[in-house]
């Protein structure tokens, strides 16, 4: 099958998205489909590429608003290609509004995935919001064959999504990269963690990812317990600002983006993993997933979507989001409690190869096409 994966931004891009199109698109090649990307040229990078067996077509970006990628070129050139389906993936927004209009002009098969609400700042960026919904987002969906949701919970709250119906299929990850048997005595030595108690964070450093409160949790936590913050952004200075002013900073080690291969290691390394998010942006959260699948317990803000992967008392515990002292009572519950952090690791590993690994995802996202087609 010839299968047009359509999305804002792709590889070297780095991003929640990024990850799940790219590796969806590494699963399909390896099931013998013919899979082309189509994005946005962001750096001046070739306009066709090759990557891990995926031909990569980068559309020439205009203009960048809200880091929203404005490419409108990308629509003339997704319809002069021949495909079995078009898979476009939002937000960023747009993008999928391109890739609906192509596929009506030269009648392609239509799905769409969305991974989560818009929420720009300020009130021009809610007055442009609510512009794009009544407008460019209604078409995309209305035009839709098929829109995938991550999660029920997050497809039953979506205001977006109320006058649709969603098939519900996860994102996943590779089970066989996480372990918590894997060697990390590399990373306790760069950070002193020797005989210390870890909470590792990872991902992007902005607003939504409730950092304040992971920072602020640490003023209740033991002396000897170690916060870990995997991965850069713009929200990192003001970051350590409130280390210091919550005087803090020798708990806190910011670690900046590290090497793909040592991520699975500082997982490996941790007690507690946390993802304190206080936003609609975080609708699924991966790095959920894959501390699950190297047998960590986790610890997710009460939220649509995220609580979803986590059953609480199961896999981890839920905590009230921006509640820095509920968040360390959590914290610390598990890091008193050897047994149950295993218990939990060990039923957030089985449910990762159960409901999230690649190999069953696809098999589900395929379907998906040949009903559509």
């Amino acid at each position: 099958m010839k299968i047009a994966q359509v999305a804002p931004y792709f590889y070297p891009h780095i991003g929640g998205v990024e990850s799940h199109v790219l590796t969806l698109s590494e699963r399909l090649v390896k099931n013998g489909h013919d899979v082309t990307v189509y994005t946005s040229n962001f750096e001046n990078l070739k306009e066709e590429d090759y990557f891990g067996g995926i031909k990569i077509i980068r559309a020439k970006q205009i203009a960048s608003i809200f880091a929203t990628p404005i490419t409108p070129k990308l629509k003339k050139i997704l319809a002069q290609k021949d495909h079995d389906v078009v898979h476009a993936h939002t937000p960023p927004p747009l993008t999928a509004y391109y890739a609906a209009k192509a596929a009506k002009r030269s009648k392609f098969p239509f799905v769409v995935t969305y991974h989560c609400d818009l929420e720009l700042p300020k009130l021009i960026g809610k007055i442009a919001t609510a512009i794009y919904q009544r407008t460019m987002s209604r078409y995309t969906f209305k035009r839709a064959d098929r829109i995938i949701v991550h999660t029920k919970t997050y497809g039953a709250t979506s205001r977006t999504l109320w006058k649709f119906d969603e098939t519900v299929i996860p994102s996943a990850v590779n089970p066989d990269r996480f372990s918590r048997d894997l060697d990390f005595s590399k990373i306790e030595k760069r950070h002193g963690l020797a005989k210390k108690r870890v909470v590792l964070f990872v991902g992007r450093l902005v607003a939504h990812k409730g950092l304040d409160y992971l920072i602020d949790s640490a003023r209740f936590t033991p002396k000897d317990v170690r916060y870990i913050i995997v991965g850069s952004g713009p929200y990192l200075d003001k970051l350590r600002k409130r280390a210091r002013s919550r005087r803090v900073e020798k708990k806190v080690i910011f670690t900046g983006r590290v090497p793909f291969d040592d991520i699975p290691r500082y997982f490996a390394a941790c007690d507690v993993f946390v993802l304190p998010s206080i936003s609609r942006l975080e609708a699924f959260g991966l790095v959920i997933l894959e501390a699950m699948a190297s047998s960590k317990p986790v610890i997710v803000s009460n939220i649509p979507g995220v609580t979803e992967l986590v059953n609480e008392g199961e896999e981890g515990l839920h905590t009230e989001p921006m509640n820095a002292e509920d968040l360390a009572k959590k914290i610390n519950l598990l890091l008193l409690d050897e047994n149950l952090r295993k218990r939990m690791g060990e039923s957030g590993r089985r449910k990762v190869e159960r409901e999230f690994a690649w190999d069953k995802v696809v098999k589900q996202i395929e379907e998906v096409y040949n009903d559509v087609v």
